[in-house]
């Protein structure tokens, strides 16, 4: 979806994959919205790009840490945008960059999009608006010049963009977004509709989401009821058929995020000495659904 967005705008993008993946890519017409996404494919070791955006599933970060740490595509002045799910892709990938070059992890998080994998690429309506700032715990002007020149980036391939005044907090908000809707949509195998309206949708995801509440003031982080309740409209406005994420993944029966969500919050909540019961359950019937894979269907 971004690639497509950059593409149209002008600007030069590719994609970054090796091995099998990349011929894949570079055999199979990749199809946006019904439409050839002509892009080429480029490996780790390309000379240092401007700007990466990093857009992998939890279980891929390991490899994508690797390959940041060890080749050539991310310099001293590249300007690296984590849009994955969670709270913790930035740290990880921080740590990789900073063993070889120095490059700039700006936190962010993506919110209001509503793309659909589909056979051979992706369908959407909306495209969102990405939340991103200046990492907190490295301020200076390296990360400004980052920030400024990611800001121009996106502005010229038309992604609407959001500088909020607590990054930190909007990732965590949209982190308790997730926790709630996209793992009681697999496990209900519930398209956005259940969800539109207040019921027993809402009050699931609710429960869920009041647990990230309590891990986050237990970590300094000011979330509130108020920015739980402000999702809901948020999601009335994503369309009734949609699927989340989560949901596509267990209906293709590929594997989840669900250790990002569920299993990291639980982790966290017994560091800190809050109990997270309802993650706990999530957690527990994800991974049966997961390991029903292997089953005959």
């Amino acid at each position: 979806m971004y690639a497509g967005q950059i593409h149209r705008a002008g600007l030069p993008v590719a994609f970054v994959a090796e091995g099998e993946r990349a011929e894949r890519l570079r055999r199979e017409t990749i199809l946006l919205n019904g439409g050839a996404l002509d892009v080429p494919v480029i490996g780790w070791d390309h000379p240092p790009a401007a700007h990466i955006i990093i857009a992998v599933k939890h279980h891929h970060l390991p490899e994508v840490c690797r390959y940041l740490g060890e080749a050539s595509l991310a310099g001293p002045d590249s300007a690296v945008l984590s849009v994955m799910n969670g709270i913790e892709s930035e740290e990880k990938l921080q740590a990789a960059l900073d063993r070889k070059s120095g490059a700039v992890v700006l936190p962010a998080m993506a919110a209001g999009m509503d793309a659909v994998r589909t056979d051979g690429g992706v369908s959407y309506a909306a495209l969102g608006r990405i939340f991103y700032g200046a990492p907190p715990d490295r301020p200076g002007p390296l990360a400004e010049r980052a920030l400024r020149r990611m800001k121009s980036f996106l502005e010229q391939a038309g992604i609407p963009g959001v500088i909020p005044e607590d990054i930190t907090h909007a990732i965590w908000n949209k982190y308790m977004l997730n926790v709630g809707i996209n793992q009681w949509s697999a496990v209900l195998r519930a398209r956005y509709h259940v969800f539109h309206q207040e019921g027993p949708g809402r009050n699931l995801m609710r429960a869920a989401m009041r647990e990230v509440l309590a891990v986050a003031r237990a970590r300094g982080v000011n979330l509130s009821e108020s920015d739980l309740e402000g999702w809901f409209p948020v999601v009335e406005s994503l369309g009734a058929r949609g699927k989340t994420s989560m949901l596509q993944d267990v209906e293709a029966r590929r594997k989840t995020e669900v250790e990002m969500l569920a299993g990291h919050l639980v982790e966290m909540g017994e560091e800190l000495g809050v109990a997270t019961p309802v993650n706990q359950c999530l957690l527990e019937a994800i991974r049966v659904i997961e390991e029903g894979y292997s089953s005959a269907r």
